[in-house]
């Protein structure tokens, strides 16, 4: 029985969905402050964690940067009235794997619970999983580590599935459905914001200290992997010229 933190100070919410998720044979958590939710979060490790924003004691943000710098893998669902687009890359960009926004159907929370909690017991599948060496990166799933040029990365675990999902298919097009349903489990996300955010923080980590551009973007379809000198580590030479022209997709 997955066990399921719910991080909310409106007593009404935290009661509505704690009762949903009882109903629906999971175990739950309980904390209407966020110092008190992170010190449950860090004890206790639950399956997936329903983050509020709006927190007294520390904020959701917060809560999920702290908690990320020691924990990449358990499942954060941040549930929030913000719905601009910044509120929401900015939760992705803390540590957030999805969000929910309210007002929201108990039917709709179960879903993406049930999507999220699927991919994080997926890690096993990745842990049957060959490694893969492209350029001078090498992904070990059974491992869940990848390093460029020797050096480790440091990856969340939706990055990390993000990664296989595309390097176990190179020089193909995958997307954004494709990658939707692989990594998230979902027929389709509410925002392509969810996939861009995470695509961004993976170049971050396995593109910038390394001798090669990997992820290429195919604007309006997805990204397709596929591992190209960067210019300034091959002088201006014909072949690396060359190379450097096949990335007319665009970043």
């Amino acid at each position: 029985m997955a066990r399921i933190l719910v991080v909310e100070d409106d007593p009404i919410i935290r009661q509505t969905v704690e009762y949903a998720l009882k109903r629906a044979g999971f175990e739950t958590l309980t904390s209407a402050d966020g110092r008190e939710a992170l010190g449950i979060a860090v004890s206790e490790k639950p399956d997936l964690i329903l983050l509020d924003l709006m927190l007294p004691g520390i904020d959701g943000y917060t809560f999920a940067e702290t908690l990320r710098s020691e924990d990449k893998s358990t499942a954060i669902i941040m549930v929030t009235a913000l719905d601009q687009e910044r509120d929401k890359v900015r939760g992705l960009d803390a540590g957030a794997d999805d969000y929910i926004t309210k007002p929201f159907s108990v039917e709709e929370l179960l879903a993406r619970v049930r999507a999220n909690l699927r991919r994080v017991r997926e890690r096993d599948v990745l842990e049957r999983q060959a490694s893969i060496e492209s350029g001078d990166l090498l992904i070990e799933p059974s491992e869940l580590r990848v390093s460029v040029a020797g050096e480790p990365a440091r990856l969340r675990l939706k990055e990390f599935q993000l990664l296989v999902a595309l390097a176990t298919h190179p020089g193909a097009l995958r997307t954004r459905q494709h990658l939707a349903q692989e990594v998230w489990g979902y027929d389709f996300l509410p925002s392509s914001r969810t996939i861009d955010v995470h695509i961004r923080r993976l170049r971050q980590a396995v593109e910038e200290p390394s001798a090669y551009l990997y992820i290429h973007t195919v604007h309006g379809m997805g990204y397709r992997f596929d591992p190209v000198p960067k210019p300034e580590a091959h002088a201006s030479t014909p072949k690396a010229e060359a190379a450097s022209g096949s990335r007319s997709e665009g970043r």
